[in-house]
């Protein structure tokens, strides 16, 4: 039986627990690099890093603490 690749969001949710900190759009255009995500341009690294972080953000993983900033940290 072979298992299913993490999605991107799950990679992304993995590293941040993993590595904890604060979590921008360009750090997490990098770990979605590292995790094997090869986007077609910057422009769309950072809009799946955005969207990523947003989801997670309201599935409870992420808070925003600035709502003026768009940097989040673990819940």
């Amino acid at each position: 039986m072979t298992e299913k690749p993490l999605t991107h969001k799950q990679a992304l949710a993995m590293m941040i627990q993993g590595l904890g900190g604060t979590w921008d759009t360009e750090r997490a255009v990098l770990a979605l690099r590292v995790a094997g995500y090869e986007p077609a341009s910057e422009e769309a690294a950072g809009k799946a890093a955005r969207h990523n972080l947003r989801t997670l953000a309201k599935e409870g993983l992420l808070v925003r603490p600035d709502p003026d900033r768009a940097v989040y940290r673990l819940a």
